[in-house]
């Protein structure tokens, strides 16, 4: 006869809760995914140029990266749902706003408004689904929780570039914005964990920006996000100065491959730890970036959209979990602060970069440095690796 494994159905991953942060989180992200593209031809269409749209992407990443050490205090502070609601709303309001812009500076500007409510909706929703999810099967279900942002993904860029096609600004970014407000709703919906003061009193410090025991996770996934900065903001103006088609699939392409690899990458990470994982989606990265400089035709561009997708899609919600595992259950918030924070900085130093390097060299260099930028996580991981082996740690 069968039996059941009682621990197995006291760690249930596929809760109420779970489900509505999923949900919220796939329409927040949906509405985030349809301005990523679109934005850079906003700049465009208002005059401005391939500097300006790195640095308004930058604007937005730098403002979310000042906000989360904050953002990380409060939700240990003032709770889950007041930063998720607060971030929640800030966002649909200035992504709102960009229906109704005629300038540069009015962009600039609700691009940094909208990187603030990004910084705490996000981190939020990171430290609100490490609560729901049971530790022993924390990589399995951050890797459940990233397909809500991948399948976003597979139709954000996409549907956002498809729409541009069919209606003004006014009516895309309206509708961008409606899906945050739907996001909204959805998360007043859900029971939120209770914040718990920590069991020995501490001293907080002015400068308690980061959280140390999830550093290393953290800039490893910087040197990888700086990649994200580079595809998000030029890949569209990359492939129509090459007249090459595609764009859209190639969107679609990476979030389904993104999605193909949280089925299994989670799992590889709790039996086995980030050491089954980091190197080889790492390396799945770098080659996807030297297709983007060779770029000849469509199917590179395929090929270099599924290759990225399998190895981001497996980095990601493994370094996050070795992040958030360090950490000290009163520290869970501040460790998904400092996570983000390194993803927010490689993006934005990423973006602000990669403009120069375009007005400076062309935009295939774009895609080098990148392949410099992974190639120097690989190289510092390896170093790490034999720091603990002889300074053994919790890897």
């Amino acid at each position: 006869m069968q039996q059941t494994n009682p621990s197995r159905n006291r760690e249930r991953i596929w809760t109420k809760d779970f489900i509505f942060i999923c949900v919220a989180n796939f329409f927040i992200f949906l509405g985030f995914q349809m301005t990523l593209p679109t934005v850079p031809l906003l700049v465009q269409h208002l005059g401005g140029s391939d500097q300006l749209i790195g640095i308004i992407t930058g604007v937005f990443t730098f403002s979310a990266l000042l906000v989360r050490p904050n953002a990380g205090h409060a939700l240990e502070s003032m709770g889950r749902k007041f930063v998720y609601l607060l971030g929640l709303c800030i966002f649909v309001i200035s992504v709102g706003s960009f229906a109704f812009i005629a300038s540069i500076v009015f962009l600039f500007l609700m691009r940094f408004v909208q990187g603030v409510g990004w910084g705490y909706s996000t981190t939020a929703t990171g430290t609100i689904a490490t609560d729901l999810i049971p530790p022993k099967r924390r990589g399995e279900g951050m890797g459940y929780f990233g397909l809500s942002g991948n399948l976003a993904l597979a139709f954000g860029p996409s549907l956002g570039l498809a729409l541009y096609g069919y209606m003004s600004f006014t009516w895309l970014f309206i509708i961008a914005a409606s899906l945050g407000l739907l996001a909204l709703i959805l998360a007043t919906q859900i029971t939120y964990k209770k914040v718990e003061p920590p069991l020995h009193e501490e001293k907080q410090s002015k400068f308690d920006v980061v959280e140390k025991s999830a550093l290393e996770p953290s800039i490893l996934l910087f040197f990888i996000t700086t990649t994200f900065g580079g595809i998000a903001s030029f890949l569209p103006l990359y492939t129509a100065e090459e007249n090459i088609s595609g764009i859209e699939m190639y969107f679609l392409i990476y979030a389904l491959f993104l999605m193909v690899s949280r089925t299994f990458s989670g799992r590889l990470y709790d039996r086995y730890g980030h050491k089954a994982v980091f190197l080889p989606g790492a390396a799945s990265v770098l080659i996807a970036m030297f297709l983007l400089v060779w770029l000849p035709n469509s199917a590179v561009l395929f090929i270099a959209a599924a290759l990225y997708g399998l190895g981001f899609g497996s980095i990601q919600p493994a370094l996050q979990a070795w992040a958030v595992n360090k950490a000290d259950s009163h520290r869970k918030g501040m460790a998904n602060a400092t996570f983000f924070s390194f993803f927010d900085l490689g993006v934005g130093v990423g973006a602000m970069a990669f403009g120069q390097i375009a007005f400076l060299l062309g935009y295939s260099y774009i895609y080098l440095a990148a392949a410099i930028s992974v190639s120097l996580s690989i190289v510092l991981y390896i170093c790490l690796l034999f720091y603990h082996r002889k300074h053994p740690a919790q890897l």
